[in-house]
């Protein structure tokens, strides 16, 4: 994987990121969601590096990355630090201003980065998500079931971290079986890359305690935004799974690109072939999707 990308381990000052870079040209951040790693990129970043220079990077307590100690409010694993790391991590490689893309958990850290640091970010998309404080806004029965991360890891400790470092590998298999994706769409390899990365306790803690961040600080700062009336500054792309909840739950509010028009005036958006982790099902169309909107075609 990731044949003609460098390594690096970036010191942010708050923690040690491990990112993929390769390609020439605007600089261009993809960062991954749950249980996954920058792996998930491994058929779209070499595609987008022709005409970027593409950055995959593993948020902290995720795969290669670190892990800092957290605290009693979970701060250092809220999207708001999240997104500090990436913007130390970018400068360092030469890019003051970058656009940026992210799945999941890091379509979160991605949309709080373009909220924090407008002047950074040129170009915004988020893959299958809508906010944080619009989800847990309008949470019922089917994210309680559905998105079960959302609620199991965000319990106190130890009860997540017990159960995730019993069944690694059965968590795994659950998520990337579910949530509308084929479990075809991930090599033996891969799955075990993202099994062995949920094996070390200190990144399990990591992972529990973003998920707690998710719950309480990440919701607040979501809600402070909005009572301010700040918005996303830079041109947004939604994106969502044609088979996932997205295309299902949010119907009657004008689906996942209309929760973004409340958050920024610049929106366009639409739907995948594939499940949550589209990415991987349909590398293609991702990157070709992504590569329209921010080469502006």
């Amino acid at each position: 994987m990731f044949d003609g990308f460098d390594s690096r381990e970036i010191d942010t000052g708050k923690a040690r990121i491990f990112a993929r870079r390769a390609g020439a040209g605007p600089g261009l951040l993809l960062l991954h969601g749950f249980p996954q790693t920058h792996a998930m990129w491994r058929e779209v970043a070499p595609s987008l590096a022709r005409d970027f220079t593409v950055v995959c990077a593993d948020l902290r307590g995720y795969g290669r990355s670190s892990c800092p100690p957290s605290a009693a409010n979970h701060a250092p694993y809220a999207k708001r630090a999240m997104a500090a790391d990436m913007v130390v991590l970018m400068e360092t490689l030469g890019f003051r201003r970058f656009m940026v893309a992210g799945h999941d958990r890091g379509g979160r850290v991605a949309y709080r980065l373009a909220l924090d640091h407008p002047d950074r970010v040129e170009k915004l998309a988020v893959l299958d998500i809508i906010p944080t404080a619009d989800a847990w806004d309008r949470a019922d029965a089917r994210l309680a079931l559905g998105y079960w991360p959302w609620s199991l890891l965000a319990q106190p400790e130890p009860l997540p971290e017990t159960m995730l470092a019993a069944a690694a590998d059965a968590i795994v298999d659950n998520a990337l079986s579910g949530w509308g994706s084929s479990p075809d769409a991930f090599p033996p390899g891969v799955r075990q890359l993202y099994i062995d990365a949920l094996r070390d306790p200190a990144h399990i803690h990591a992972i529990c305690e973003e998920y707690r961040a998710a719950a309480s600080l990440d919701r607040d700062h979501d809600h402070a935004d909005r009572k301010t009336g700040r918005r996303i500054a830079c041109p947004l792309l939604a994106l969502w799974s044609e088979h996932g909840a997205l295309a299902e739950w949010y119907v009657e509010e004008g689906g996942p690109e209309a929760h973004w028009r409340n958050w920024a005036d610049d929106v366009s958006g639409g739907a995948l072939p594939g499940g949550h982790f589209f990415p991987e099902e349909s590398p293609i169309e991702t990157a070709a999707t992504l590569d329209a909107f921010f080469s502006g075609r």
